[in-house]
Protein backbone atom coordinates (compact mmCIF):
# COMPACT_ATOMS: atom_id res chain seq x y z
CA UNK A 1 0.00 0.00 0.00
CA UNK A 2 0.73 3.40 -0.81
CA UNK A 3 1.11 6.14 2.22
CA UNK A 4 1.03 9.95 2.63
CA UNK A 5 4.76 10.35 1.34
CA UNK A 6 4.28 8.54 -1.45
CA UNK A 7 0.90 10.52 -2.56
CA UNK A 8 3.21 13.93 -1.68
CA UNK A 9 6.02 12.64 -3.93
CA UNK A 10 3.74 11.80 -6.75
CA UNK A 11 2.29 15.80 -6.76
CA UNK A 12 5.47 16.56 -6.53
CA UNK A 13 6.73 15.14 -9.69
CA UNK A 14 3.46 16.05 -11.63
CA UNK A 15 4.68 20.07 -10.16
CA UNK A 16 7.30 19.75 -11.33
CA UNK A 17 6.76 17.99 -14.90
CA UNK A 18 4.35 20.71 -15.76
CA UNK A 19 6.84 23.86 -14.55
CA UNK A 20 9.38 22.48 -16.76
CA UNK A 21 6.95 22.19 -19.76
CA UNK A 22 6.20 26.21 -18.99
CA UNK A 23 9.59 27.33 -18.74
CA UNK A 24 10.54 25.51 -21.96
CA UNK A 25 7.74 27.00 -24.26
CA UNK A 26 8.43 30.67 -21.83
CA UNK A 27 12.08 29.93 -23.36
CA UNK A 28 10.35 29.60 -26.57
CA UNK A 29 12.18 26.88 -27.31
CA UNK A 30 9.05 24.68 -28.37
CA UNK A 31 10.17 23.96 -32.16
CA UNK A 32 13.83 23.45 -31.31
CA UNK A 33 13.32 21.07 -28.44
CA UNK A 34 9.68 19.42 -29.33
CA UNK A 35 10.70 16.02 -28.44
CA UNK A 36 11.75 17.02 -24.69
CA UNK A 37 8.30 18.87 -24.52
CA UNK A 38 7.00 15.48 -25.92
CA UNK A 39 8.69 13.49 -23.31
CA UNK A 40 7.04 15.86 -20.54
CA UNK A 41 3.84 15.62 -21.59
CA UNK A 42 4.01 12.24 -21.66
CA UNK A 43 5.65 11.99 -18.39
CA UNK A 44 3.03 13.81 -16.33
CA UNK A 45 0.37 11.76 -18.64
CA UNK A 46 1.95 8.61 -17.49
CA UNK A 47 2.29 9.77 -13.40
CA UNK A 48 -1.43 11.32 -13.47
CA UNK A 49 -3.09 7.95 -15.26
CA UNK A 50 -1.08 5.89 -13.13
CA UNK A 51 -2.59 7.75 -10.21
CA UNK A 52 -5.72 7.55 -11.28
CA UNK A 53 -5.42 4.08 -11.71
CA UNK A 54 -4.05 3.17 -8.39
CA UNK A 55 -6.67 5.23 -6.74
CA UNK A 56 -9.78 3.21 -8.95
CA UNK A 57 -8.13 -0.07 -9.08
CA UNK A 58 -5.28 -0.52 -6.24
CA UNK A 59 -1.74 -0.74 -6.25
CA UNK A 60 -1.79 -4.25 -6.76
CA UNK A 61 -4.36 -4.43 -9.37
CA UNK A 62 -3.38 -6.32 -12.89
CA UNK A 63 -4.37 -2.53 -14.24
CA UNK A 64 -1.55 -0.95 -13.00
CA UNK A 65 0.63 -3.63 -13.80
CA UNK A 66 -0.30 -3.58 -17.27
CA UNK A 67 -0.17 0.54 -17.14
CA UNK A 68 3.22 0.51 -15.55
CA UNK A 69 4.77 -1.53 -18.26
CA UNK A 70 3.05 -0.13 -21.13
CA UNK A 71 3.47 3.66 -20.16
CA UNK A 72 7.27 2.82 -18.96
CA UNK A 73 7.75 1.76 -22.28
CA UNK A 74 6.32 4.54 -24.07
CA UNK A 75 8.62 6.84 -21.82
CA UNK A 76 11.64 4.71 -22.74
CA UNK A 77 10.95 5.51 -26.43
CA UNK A 78 10.20 9.26 -25.72
CA UNK A 79 14.24 9.22 -24.09
CA UNK A 80 15.40 7.99 -26.95
CA UNK A 81 13.93 10.47 -29.13
CA UNK A 82 15.18 13.15 -26.87
CA UNK A 83 18.63 12.22 -27.79
CA UNK A 84 18.95 11.94 -31.23
CA UNK A 85 17.29 15.45 -31.03
CA UNK A 86 20.25 16.11 -29.19
CA UNK A 87 22.42 14.46 -31.83
CA UNK A 88 20.64 16.06 -33.91
CA UNK A 89 21.69 20.05 -32.39
CA UNK A 90 25.14 18.45 -31.97
CA UNK A 91 25.79 18.09 -35.39
CA UNK A 92 23.59 20.75 -36.68
CA UNK A 93 26.34 22.21 -38.72
CA UNK A 94 27.38 19.69 -40.89
CA UNK A 95 23.97 19.36 -42.47
CA UNK A 96 23.66 15.64 -40.96
CA UNK A 97 20.11 16.08 -39.11
CA UNK A 98 18.27 13.32 -42.26
CA UNK A 99 21.19 10.87 -41.87
CA UNK A 100 20.76 10.62 -37.88
CA UNK A 101 17.00 10.54 -38.44
CA UNK A 102 17.28 7.51 -40.28
CA UNK A 103 19.89 5.52 -38.43
CA UNK A 104 17.76 6.27 -35.61
CA UNK A 105 14.62 4.67 -37.17
CA UNK A 106 16.68 1.40 -38.19
CA UNK A 107 18.32 1.56 -33.96
CA UNK A 108 14.46 1.66 -33.56
CA UNK A 109 13.65 -1.00 -35.61
CA UNK A 110 16.37 -3.39 -35.16
CA UNK A 111 15.97 -3.12 -31.29
CA UNK A 112 12.25 -3.64 -31.65
CA UNK A 113 13.41 -6.87 -33.98
CA UNK A 114 15.77 -8.49 -31.04
CA UNK A 115 12.85 -7.43 -28.63
CA UNK A 116 10.52 -9.68 -30.57
CA UNK A 117 12.51 -12.30 -31.48
CA UNK A 118 13.60 -13.07 -27.45
CA UNK A 119 10.00 -13.07 -26.77
CA UNK A 120 9.25 -15.53 -29.46
CA UNK A 121 11.67 -17.76 -28.59
CA UNK A 122 10.38 -18.11 -25.23
CA UNK A 123 7.76 -20.21 -23.80
CA UNK A 124 5.58 -16.91 -22.83
CA UNK A 125 4.32 -15.01 -25.74
CA UNK A 126 2.11 -12.33 -24.14
CA UNK A 127 1.96 -8.84 -25.53
CA UNK A 128 3.16 -6.96 -22.15
CA UNK A 129 6.46 -9.40 -21.96
CA UNK A 130 7.10 -7.89 -25.23
CA UNK A 131 6.53 -5.04 -24.03
CA UNK A 132 8.69 -4.82 -21.51
CA UNK A 133 11.47 -6.78 -23.49
CA UNK A 134 11.34 -3.46 -25.68
CA UNK A 135 11.67 -1.41 -22.78
CA UNK A 136 14.43 -2.89 -21.27
CA UNK A 137 16.76 -2.98 -24.45
CA UNK A 138 16.00 0.34 -25.73
CA UNK A 139 16.90 2.02 -22.14
CA UNK A 140 20.19 -0.32 -22.81
CA UNK A 141 20.63 1.33 -25.85
CA UNK A 142 19.76 5.05 -24.79
CA UNK A 143 22.19 4.43 -22.07
CA UNK A 144 25.06 3.46 -24.06
CA UNK A 145 23.81 6.70 -26.56
CA UNK A 146 23.81 8.81 -24.11
CA UNK A 147 26.97 8.53 -23.10
CA UNK A 148 28.45 8.11 -26.38
CA UNK A 149 26.71 11.38 -26.85
CA UNK A 150 28.80 13.22 -24.32
CA UNK A 151 32.02 11.01 -25.87
CA UNK A 152 31.54 12.87 -29.19
CA UNK A 153 30.97 16.55 -27.35
CA UNK A 154 34.41 16.01 -25.43
CA UNK A 155 36.20 15.02 -29.42
CA UNK A 156 34.52 18.03 -30.60
CA UNK A 157 34.50 20.49 -27.94
CA UNK A 158 31.24 21.85 -27.78
CA UNK A 159 30.64 24.56 -25.87
CA UNK A 160 27.23 25.90 -26.11
CA UNK A 161 25.73 25.83 -22.31
CA UNK A 162 22.57 24.88 -22.95
CA UNK A 163 23.31 21.91 -24.88
CA UNK A 164 26.15 21.06 -23.08
CA UNK A 165 23.76 20.82 -19.97
CA UNK A 166 20.64 19.38 -21.46
CA UNK A 167 23.31 16.40 -22.31
CA UNK A 168 24.68 16.29 -18.76
CA UNK A 169 21.05 16.08 -17.15
CA UNK A 170 20.54 12.81 -19.59
CA UNK A 171 23.55 12.23 -18.50
CA UNK A 172 23.14 11.98 -14.82
CA UNK A 173 19.62 10.45 -15.08
CA UNK A 174 20.41 7.52 -17.18
CA UNK A 175 23.20 6.83 -14.47
CA UNK A 176 21.06 6.98 -11.55
CA UNK A 177 18.21 4.83 -13.43
CA UNK A 178 21.09 2.48 -14.68
CA UNK A 179 22.04 1.55 -11.02
CA UNK A 180 18.97 1.81 -9.77
CA UNK A 181 18.06 -0.72 -11.90
CA UNK A 182 20.70 -3.07 -11.37
CA UNK A 183 20.14 -2.99 -7.19
CA UNK A 184 15.83 -3.67 -8.14
CA UNK A 185 17.33 -6.90 -9.56
CA UNK A 186 19.07 -7.92 -6.37
CA UNK A 187 16.50 -6.78 -3.94
CA UNK A 188 13.32 -6.80 -5.76
CA UNK A 189 10.94 -6.44 -3.32
CA UNK A 190 12.72 -3.64 -1.02
CA UNK A 191 10.26 -0.60 0.19
CA UNK A 192 13.00 1.48 -0.66
CA UNK A 193 12.20 2.09 -4.55
CA UNK A 194 8.34 2.96 -4.08
CA UNK A 195 10.16 5.81 -3.18
CA UNK A 196 13.65 5.94 -5.20
CA UNK A 197 12.32 5.18 -7.88
CA UNK A 198 9.61 8.26 -8.09
CA UNK A 199 12.25 11.11 -7.12
CA UNK A 200 14.85 10.07 -9.25
CA UNK A 201 12.10 10.77 -12.00
CA UNK A 202 12.33 14.38 -10.28
CA UNK A 203 15.99 15.02 -11.74
CA UNK A 204 15.32 15.29 -15.37
CA UNK A 205 12.23 17.94 -15.01
CA UNK A 206 13.64 20.02 -12.45
CA UNK A 207 17.16 20.17 -14.58
CA UNK A 208 15.48 21.03 -17.35
CA UNK A 209 13.68 23.75 -15.99
CA UNK A 210 16.76 25.42 -14.61
CA UNK A 211 18.19 24.90 -17.88
CA UNK A 212 15.34 26.65 -20.16
CA UNK A 213 14.78 29.42 -17.12
CA UNK A 214 18.40 30.35 -16.42
CA UNK A 215 20.58 29.67 -19.57
CA UNK A 216 20.34 31.58 -22.97
CA UNK A 217 20.35 29.54 -26.41
CA UNK A 218 23.13 31.54 -27.07
CA UNK A 219 25.19 30.99 -24.02
CA UNK A 220 28.27 29.49 -24.91
CA UNK A 221 30.94 27.87 -21.90
CA UNK A 222 34.32 27.81 -22.14
CA UNK A 223 34.71 23.76 -21.88
CA UNK A 224 36.73 23.25 -25.54
CA UNK A 225 40.15 23.66 -22.98
CA UNK A 226 38.43 21.73 -20.23
CA UNK A 227 37.39 18.72 -22.35
CA UNK A 228 40.79 18.63 -24.26
CA UNK A 229 43.34 19.91 -21.73
CA UNK A 230 46.12 18.12 -23.98
CA UNK A 231 45.93 19.35 -27.49
CA UNK A 232 47.64 21.96 -28.17
CA UNK A 233 47.05 25.66 -28.17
Amino acid sequence: MLGPVNYLIWLAVLIVEFFSLVCLLKAKALSKYFTLALYLCACFAADFGGYSIIKTSGYDSNAYYYFYFYSKALLTICVYFVLMNLYSHLFSDMGVQQYIRAAAMLLLAGTAGISYYMVAISSDRLVTHFVAELGQNLYFVGVVLTYLLWAVMAKLRENRTRLTQLVLSMGVYVSLSAGSNALNNLYPNHEFWQYYFPITSLWLPVSWAYTFLKVPEDARMATARLLAPNLPK
